[in-house]
């Protein structure tokens, strides 16, 4: 049996078409690829985005007649009575607290996994409560947290204090509900810096305690650069979450006591489907996406400075 072989490679010539053919094939495939996320993300991204921008400059009730309003719902978002600042101030707030507390508390707790025998345990179950229903573990904190509940009971019976109603004080509601978030989120940004240990280079290591480094000069100068590409993703990934911040707090306190949990997002729910204002609700919703924006194209450009992918 023998093999046929072209005319062009049995002279040694190199066929011009080749890399043509190649390159056209190679083009087909990635359009293959991309079409699927193309498709979706117009569907499902970009059109219902131009549709909200077009909405939030009409008159747009639930039931009754369209018509256009040009700036009028931005103005109203910032008049006297609105609780809109109210959403913006409590947005802000609960993504300062959320993010930061976030990241040193899983990185640590990550370090510590990493470390332990038993980390693939542990990761499994400092993941349970993000693939728990939002919704539930609302409800079950908010009995926790409730006059004689889980947290009032313990005080009182160890150390002789009675807490005050956390979600029902407009001082202590915020970081309640702070704590609830923190809580629920813990384990993905966890499982992320533990998989981004794991792929630490031995070889630098090593060659790092050669030179001396080791503890805590080790973890500032070669374990925390290496980690910076895990710590960008988790950073911007939380970061949009916390503005996008609805289920914990309009489950555990509907956004009271008076304002003090209301979000953004939260705002815009209570416009849209409970006072039937489709316009003045897509106006909140475009601020709320172009800050998101703005803050992950600061947080992308200010990457390139303290991002290491080498």
């Amino acid at each position: 049996m023998t093999a046929t072989i072209s005319p062009t490679v049995r002279k040694g010539i190199t066929d011009p078409s080749a890399p043509k053919k190649r390159k056209k094939s190679d083009s087909l495939a990635a359009l293959g690829f991309l079409t699927p996320s193309a498709v979706g993300m117009t569907v499902f991204i970009l059109f219902p985005t131009i549709l909200a921008i077009i909405t939030s400059f009409f008159n747009w009730p639930t039931f009754g007649d369209i018509s256009f309003a040009g700036l009028a719902n931005y103005r109203e978002l910032f008049a006297p009575g609105n609780q809109f600042t109210a959403a913006l101030i409590n947005t802000f707030v609960f993504t300062i607290l959320v993010v930061p507390i976030n990241l040193v508390l899983t990185l640590s707790t990550a370090f510590w996994v990493a470390s332990s025998r038993f980390s693939r345990l542990y990761r499994v179950l400092f993941f349970l409560p993000v693939v728990t229903p939002t919704v539930a573990t609302a409800v079950i904190w908010k009995l926790i947290y409730q006059p004689n509940g889980l947290v009032d009971s313990t005080l009182q019976s160890w150390f002789g204090i009675h807490l005050p109603n956390l979600l029902g004080n407009s001082s202590t509601a915020l970081f309640a509900v702070v704590v609830v978030i923190i809580w629920q989120g813990f384990g993905y940004n966890m499982l992320i810096f533990s998989a981004a240990i794991d792929q630490l280079p031995q070889d630098v290591i090593d060659a790092s305690m050669l030179d001396g480094a080791a503890g805590l000069t080790q973890l500032l100068r070669i374990k925390l650069p290496l980690l910076t590409p895990a710590l960008f993703f988790a950073s911007t990934v939380t970061m949009i979450s916390a503005f996008q911040m609805f289920s914990e707090p309009f489950v555990l306190t509907a956004g009271g006591p008076g304002t003090s949990t209301v979000t953004v997002v939260m705002n815009v729910y209570q416009t849209a489907f409970q006072g039937g204002e489709l316009g003045a609700a897509a106006a909140p919703a475009i601020i709320l996406f172009v800050l998101i924006l703005v803050v992950t194209m600061i947080q992308w450009v200010g990457q390139k400075k303290w991002v290491h992918y080498d």
